[in-house]
């Protein structure tokens, strides 16, 4: 029997995606059905596994030359289950239960705005003819797995500091509402397709990475995670505060590619 290899190498990036699913799953079903404080632990763990399974899937697509509009859709689709539902459902379980319908209103509308970024992102990464558009150097709005990873990174965290953050409800909801309204913001965050960066950017990125691997070393991976992802917030603040600034002074600014497409 002849075996088209060419069509088979299709499944392979998509096995990376549904990958991805499953650990978003499965951290569901630990966070709903089972909670404890190691299961929390454990799903957060299987929530940065599905990040990893995200970063994998486009990368492999992209050298067997394999992307398609099926990949883009299912990944979109992945994201909501493994970066939107999954870390909304341990969040609520794990601090803001106690909070009740307000808990809950709070973990939907982080679900509801990442879908809509996701959304959003499927019609600004195609043209008119249904092609993907080049990846550009910008991302409009905070992408769902570093939202998911910031939240998940200080589950971790709280497992290694022996549960004391769980308790800070009223500060993780807010954290949750802020990472929510970055993601369906028009704020442009670094996608790093280039290392074309200014020189200011570039040494907010020395300095969070190196600050990130001190932590790491010293206190904990998890730590270091989300101090990084936070810091890649921050960058995009402050380059889109700088970039008013210089609008509002009149001053030019430098020339750079402005499709915001690419990137969940």
């Amino acid at each position: 029997m002849h075996i088209n290899l060419r069509k088979s190498l299709f499944i392979l990036p998509n096995l990376f995606t549904l990958s991805s699913i499953f650990c978003g799953f499965y951290a569901i079903v630990l966070a709903g059905t089972a909670p404890s404080q190691d299961n929390f632990y454990r799903a957060s763990l299987l929530i940065i596994f599905a990040m990893f399974f995200d970063m994998i899937d486009g990368r492999v697509a992209r050298l067997t030359r394999t992307q398609s509009a099926f990949g883009m859709e299912i990944d979109s689709l992945a994201d909501v289950v493994s970066f939107g539902v999954a870390p909304a459902l341990l969040v609520y379980s794990w601090s803001l239960a106690p909070l009740g319908t307000l808990g809950v209103f709070v973990c939907f509308a982080y679900v509801a705005c990442g879908a809509i970024r996701l959304a959003r992102f499927n019609v600004l990464a195609t043209d008119t003819s249904g092609r993907q558009k080049k990846p550009s150097k910008y991302i409009l709005g905070l992408p769902i797995p570093g939202a998911a990873g910031i939240l998940v990174s200080l589950i971790a965290a709280n497992h290694a500091m022996n549960g004391q953050l769980a308790v800070a409800r009223v500060p993780v909801a807010a954290m949750m509402i802020a990472l929510s309204f970055f993601m369906v913001s028009t704020i442009k965050f670094r996608s790093f397709k280039d290392l074309g960066l200014s020189w200011r950017t570039g040494l907010l990125v020395v300095l969070a990475v190196g600050s990130g691997v001190v932590m790491a070393i010293t206190v904990h991976v998890a730590v270091a995670l989300g101090w990084m992802l936070t810091s890649y917030v921050a960058i995009g603040l402050v380059e889109t505060i700088l970039g008013l600034v210089r609008r509002l002074s009149g001053t030019p600014a430098k020339t750079e590619e402005e499709d915001p497409a690419k990137a969940n």
